[in-house]
């Protein structure tokens, strides 16, 4: 070994040797104490927790009359357009059926047959009455009167029968919805001549499954909603049979009476909500606090004596957006946690938020006295003071 190894060999050992000393001799920590985690709590609360379900319903008028000719004719007439309102009684149109002159003709020719046998009647009374006839002749001119009688009635029934086929008058007064006619069409009797809807409330239904339909009761409401607006309506009607083709239960609503028939036309399709599922009067805690691991809910419950956390196992019922049904494994008195992250854990020792403003607050104040100011500080003298 040279002079100049030994050299640099000892420098290295003086290096080291004032690495391990400056070492030994720190007395401050490696690492500063990290503060107890701060959480929010709250105690569960009675509620009721309702779960709404988006359907398509078809609005409709409470009241609605379809007409159709129960003849084939030519129109002849045409008095109404669609967008009118029309009374009771109002004239729709005029349609020749081919059979009313026809029917005329015939209670003309039953009136005369009718008035002949009458007089033919009346004459024979007087002869019947002196002696001239016998009772059985005079029965035979009585049997006639009659049955010309009957004869008159019908051809009456057919002929008006005819006119009403013929001449059509709105049974109900409302508004023409639809209007399929015009003057010298060609109608039979699947043509359908026009819609008029009562102006009644107007009526949206629309198709559930029996899930929802047990949950749905007479007078409840829903929300119906159209072109961004929404609007009110109160169940009135709900099937106790599946529609045989969908298997589904057909529920009608009325809306305000009050309503416009343009707001919601007859016909149109509206988007809905109703209550699918709903609790009453059942324990509930925010839906953020409950957790889940392997299938099963729990939740993080505050233990004051300790200050730390210990992990609960809860039976979890309806839930919405906000609130979550709590079956089993809490207590009113609980403090159930609301706030979560990843350092949290059965034992973890924390500290309540309102705590940690307190402790905040006094520090804020004895910095104030250093000459500095802090406005959200000074909101709570009272803890400040103490």
């Amino acid at each position: 070994m040279n002079k100049k190894s030994v050299i640099i060999g000892g420098v290295v050992v003086v290096i080291l040797g004032f690495a391990v000393a400056s070492r030994l001799m720190n007395t401050s920590p490696f690492a500063e104490a990290v503060a107890d985690p701060v959480v929010e709590v709250t105690t569960p609360e009675k509620r009721d927790i309702s779960l709404t379900t988006g359907l398509v319903g078809t609005v409709e008028p409470e009241d609605v009359v379809y007409i159709y000719p129960k003849v084939s004719g030519e129109v002849r007439e045409v008095y109404i357009k669609a967008g009118e309102v029309v009374q009771a009684g109002d004239a729709i149109c005029e349609v020749d059926t081919k059979q009313v002159e026809n029917a005329k003709n015939s209670l003309d020719a039953a009136e005369l047959a009718l008035s002949q046998a009458q007089d033919d009647l009346s004459r024979q009374s007087v002869l019947y009455a002196g002696g001239g006839i016998s009772e059985q002749t005079y029965k035979q001119y009585q049997d006639a009167v009659t049955s010309a009688q009957i004869s008159y009635n019908d051809a009456k029934v057919n002929y008006e029968n005819q006119i009403s086929y013929s001449q059509f008058v709105a049974p109900i007064t409302g508004l023409i919805e639809v209007c399929n006619i015009e003057k010298f069409d060609q109608v039979s009797t699947n043509d359908l001549l026009c819609v008029i809807s009562g102006r009644g409330a107007r009526v949206v239904s629309f198709y559930v499954t029996e899930r929802v339909k047990n949950q749905i009761r007479e007078g409840d409401l829903i929300t119906v909603e159209k072109d961004g607006e929404e609007y009110e309506g109160t169940v009135y009607e709900v099937s106790v049979m599946a529609d045989s083709d969908t298997g589904l239960f057909k529920i009608k609503a009325r809306m305000d009476e009050s309503m416009d028939e343009y707001v919601l036309p007859t016909g149109s399709s509206v988007k809905l909500y109703v209550t699918s599922q709903s609790v009453q009067d059942v324990m509930a805690i925010p839906v953020d606090s409950v957790y889940y691991d392997g299938g099963l809910s729990y939740v993080y419950t505050y233990d004051e004596d300790g200050s730390i956390l210990h992990k609960v196992q809860v039976e979890t019922g309806l839930y919405d957006s906000d609130w979550i049904e709590i079956q089993s494994g809490l207590k009113f008195e609980d403090q159930v946690l609301t706030t979560w992250s990843s350092e949290l854990g059965e034992g973890t020792s924390v500290r309540l938020k309102e705590t940690s403003a307190s402790t905040a607050g006094v520090s804020e104040t004895e910095a104030g006295s250093s000459g500095t100011t802090d406005e959200t500080a000074s909101s709570e003298p009272t803890d400040a003071a103490a």
